[in-house]
């Protein structure tokens, strides 16, 4: 079922992204980390916390879900980066496949070296500005992505997709653009622009796989709950973001993963497939791989 997404804050959106003087505004501040760590200081203030509970009621997010009642936060960002239940995100069993990383909305890239229709007809990712790292990028080309982009409304902690063997992350520091469609189909190469951090897992039925995870505006801050040199299961905490929308890519090598039918079909037209953590999101194809 097709569904357009209520998009949190629209008209700022399309004012900083869709008009001359927005753009001028989102150059000269809002891009910057320290305009989204003046939000942040809201979000950690007392004060806030008196908007969770419209928010709950707005975004019909469902309570029971919650580890912890919701009048028990005492800001804005611990409600916002609240842990669940178990029960309320079961991951899937299967020995060779693998889950989605978080809730969210989720686009299928199969070829990192070739067009996609990524937000807007014919856009492609550098991968080599993604990840910082030439070498890196040779390794990753010709594989396959997904991007899993999360809105201020979902649950922003994000999980291991394949259980392996954690490396250690990668910090690179940029702007902090909107990862929203507003803004992506404007210029995908936000994303390569922004703060992000990524971490190499080995040892996972698609042998290593790299998992990114990417700032926006007002999300300054990525917290790892994750420790390097360890092995973690599928499904697994990683970490998670404090307040706004973000997104998590996960990059496989060439010919080593394939998704389900339904991302895969609804990828090829450019519409991104709205999937919850720990959800069925493809499978190896190339058995247990070293390293």
């Amino acid at each position: 079922m097709l569904k357009a997404e209520g998009i949190y804050g629209e008209k700022p959106l399309r004012w900083a992204y869709e008009t001359i003087a927005g753009r001028c505004a989102l150059e000269a501040v809002i891009k910057r980390r320290w305009f989204s760590a003046l939000y942040g200081c809201w979000a950690d203030c007392r004060c806030s916390a008196k908007e969770i509970a419209s928010f709950i009621r707005n975004f019909e997010l469902n309570p029971d879900e919650f580890l912890e009642a919701p009048e028990t936060f005492q800001t804005f960002n611990q409600f916002f980066h609240r842990k669940l239940k178990e029960e309320a995100r079961p991951v899937d069993e299967g020995a060779m496949t693998g889950c989605f990383p978080a809730d969210g909305r989720h686009l299928f890239v199969p070829n990192l070296d070739q067009e996609q229709p990524l937000y807007a007809k014919g856009q492609r990712l550098n991968l080599a500005g993604l990840l910082g790292d030439s070498e890196l990028s040779r390794e990753f080309a010709g594989g396959s992505a997904i991007l899993s982009r999360l809105c201020p409304t979902d649950y922003h902690r994000f999980h291991f997709p394949f259980a392996g063997q954690t490396g250690t992350p990668q910090l690179i520091n940029g702007n902090l653009y909107s990862v929203n469609p507003i803004a992506l189909a404007r210029n995908i190469h936000y994303i390569t622009e922004n703060k992000r951090r990524h971490t190499r897992i080995s040892e996972s039925p698609v042998g290593s796989y790299l998992f990114l995870e990417v700032g926006a505006t007002n999300v300054g801050s990525i917290i790892d709950t994750s420790e390097p040199g360890i092995s973690v299961q599928k499904g697994e905490e990683k970490g998670y973001f404090r307040f706004g929308g973000s997104m998590v890519i996960t990059l496989f090598k060439a010919g080593t993963f394939h998704p389900v039918p339904d991302l895969e079909k609804q990828s090829r037209n450019g519409i991104e497939l709205y999937a919850r953590m720990g959800d069925l999101m493809g499978e190896a194809t190339t058995g247990d791989l070293p390293g």
